[in-house]
Order: C-alpha cells, then sequence, then structure tokens
C-alpha cells in the first residue's frame, strides 16, 4: 500500500507526531516555532524534516496532495488562563491551520485544543470554522475526548477537531474509549519512584491510588516549573505529590516527605514512551511535556482518521 502522509503544524515536542507515527502515518513536514521544541523532535526523530520558524510564513503549497494536515494550534486564545480572546488574540492560528488546507488540499484534516474551545463565548467562532472547511470541501465535526479513557493516568479533557473530504467523510468514527481504568499515579510511577532505593515508596504507592489532576504547561511569560494553580496542587497534595516544582531525580533513599515528580514522570503521566528525551533545561522541558497532546490520545484518533482514508483507497481497487 502507497504511503499515507501527514504534514504537521505546531507540533511542539512530538506528542501528536508520536500517535501519527503509531498509526501508520509518515511525515512530510513538522513545522514549530519553538527551537527546544525543534531540537527535542530532532534528537527523537533525526531523519523527520523539521521546520523550524513561525507558521506566518510557512507555504503550504509545495505540500498539496498531503493526505492528513493536522497540528494542535496555540490554545491560550480559547483559555481561561488565557484571557479566552478568541479571533481577538494575536496567538489564534486556526486561521493559518485554515489557509494550509486550502493551500495543500489534504483529505484530512485533525486539529486539537484545549476544552474552552467549546465554551459558549465560541459558538460563532466554531460556526464559521465549520462553514469554512464545508466551503472548502470538507465534513467537519469535533469531540471533548478524556485522556484516561485512552489509557493515560490523567484527568485530561482535549478538543479535537477532525475534518474529512466529503467523499470520504462515512467512512470515519470516532475513537471509542479502552473501556477501562488507567493506571494510578502510584502504579504507573512506581519504579521511578523507587529507583534510588526510597524506603518510604509503598506507603507513597498506597496513597498515590487515583489517577492525575491535568498537567499544564504554562507559558514563556510565566515563572518555572510547577504542576498548576492552588486548586490542582491540592489535588497533587492528596496523592502525596510535591506540586510546588519538579524535582531533578526521584527521591532519595531516607527521603522524608512528598516527593516532587521529576520532568521523565510527568512526561509518563502524559503518556510518552521511556525512551522519548527532551531537550533544554529543566524549565523548558516540563514545558514541552505539559503543552503536549497526550500521544495515546492522539494515536487514537489518527488511527481512526488513517482507517478512514486507507479503506476508501481499498475499496477503490477491489471496485
Amino acid at each position: 500500500m502507497a504511503q499515507v502522509t501527514c504534514l504537521e503544524i505546531c507540533a511542539g515536542a512530538g506528542g501528536q507526531a508520536l500517535g501519527l507515527e503509531q498509526s501508520g502515518f509518515e511525515p512530510q513536514a513538522l513545522v514549530e516555532i519553538d527551537s527546544v521544541c525543534c531540537n527535542t523532535l530532532r534528537l527523537n526523530r533525526p531523519h523527520w524534516n523539521i521546520v523550524e520558524g513561525d507558521l506566518r510564513e510557512f507555504e503550504g503549497k509545495s505540500f498539496t496532495g498531503v493526505d492528513l494536515l493536522a497540528g494542535g494550534v496555540p490554545c491560550p486564545p480559547f483559555s481561561k488562563a488565557g484571557k479566552q480572546l478568541g479571533k481577538e488574540d494575536d496567538r489564534d492560528l486556526f486561521p493559518e491551520a485554515l489557509r494550509l488546507v486550502d493551500e495543500c488540499k489534504p483529505r484530512a484534516v485533525m486539529l486539537e485544543n484545549v476544552r474552552g474551545f467549546l465554551d459558549a463565548v465560541f459558538e460563532d467562532y466554531r460556526v464559521n470554522l465549520k462553514r469554512q472547511l464545508e466551503k472548502m470541501g470538507y465534513i467537519a465535526d469535533w469531540r471533548l475526548l478524556n485522556a484516561s479513557d485512552f489509557g493515560v493516568s490523567q484527568l485530561r479533557p482535549r478538543v479535537v477537531i477532525v475534518a474529512i473530504r466529503q467523499d470520504l467523510a462515512g467512512n470515519f468514527s470516532w475513537p471509542q474509549s479502552y473501556g477501562q481504568n488507567p493506571p494510578t499515579v502510584g502504579e504507573l510511577l512506581y519504579k521511578q519512584m523507587a529507583s534510588r532505593g526510597w524506603k518510604g515508596v509503598d506507603k507513597w504507592k498506597q496513597q498515590a491510588d487515583d489517577i492525575a489532576p491535568t498537567i499544564v504547561g504554562g507559558s514563556k511569560k510565566h515563572g518555572g516549573p510547577d504542576l498548576g494553580p492552588t486548586r490542582a496542587k491540592r489535588a497533587w497534595a492528596s496523592l502525596g505529590v510535591d506540586g510546588m516544582g519538579v524535582a531533578n531525580e526521584p527521591p532519595g533513599k531516607d527521603f522524608v516527605g512528598m516527593p516532587k515528580l521529576t520532568v521523565e514522570m510527568v512526561a509518563k503521566i502524559q503518556g510518552f514512551p521511556d525512551d522519548w528525551h527532551f531537550t533544554g533545561k529543566k524549565t523548558p522541558a516540563y514545558r514541552q511535556v505539559g503543552n503536549a497532546f497526550p500521544p495515546p490520545v492522539a494515536h487514537a484518533v489518527a488511527q481512526e482518521v488513517f482507517n478512514c482514508l486507507t479503506s476508501k483507497k481499498i475499496f477503490a481497487i477491489a471496485s
């Protein structure tokens, strides 16, 4: 079967890219403005075509005919933390995504964003987005997906927008929940927490008996790494985790108190594989992880898009 290709925009540190790769897509290029994220992508996949630069300056015409345009356009315009300015926010890149859809003419589009995108204040924005995609020949829909439904040990709702070319849209189905609870934080991180011989790890595992609250990455404008606002820190404390910062290493043998998570632990909670490494110092590394689209959720949706696109190809050949 011929390659099924994708172009990814706002690629970040590779959360969605991993899901696309696991689903069978072959990346033609990944566009990302943040140099640290680009370094992470290059470190983990040296053969990928990483285009470092501003999406507004990226021309998509040379990628005409790519099967899928995917990406995680910036969340602040739609998040409460970002004041929900929508189209008035200069970080809103949905118009650029639509421009690239028009230029590339992919068979499918897959974009993700924060839960706030579905708030009532953005109803007109959503209607307009759907209308513009319909004018270009796509049927668009969106779903609020919870990461914990797809094996991720975290309470992380994300909106995923999928648009399929009209002649193919009947082949697409949204992914279904795996129907089982993901591991608790204690189960998931036990080996990492125990790696330096911490005597209190078994007791900690018993306390960390639920999934994590939403990991937040924050922005470059705000401080160093920590695990979120006050309410989130309280939720972490109930799991026996100190959310006031991120540790350089797991707790030592005689550590007493609530441990902090390392960047590697946070990445595991996000659903990254252990062999995916993040470049940069602790703060930018943590930020890359916190802002990522969990790979298992990306994989679940991308697999359905892949199946949609390939089933049409198979049908066409068979007929």
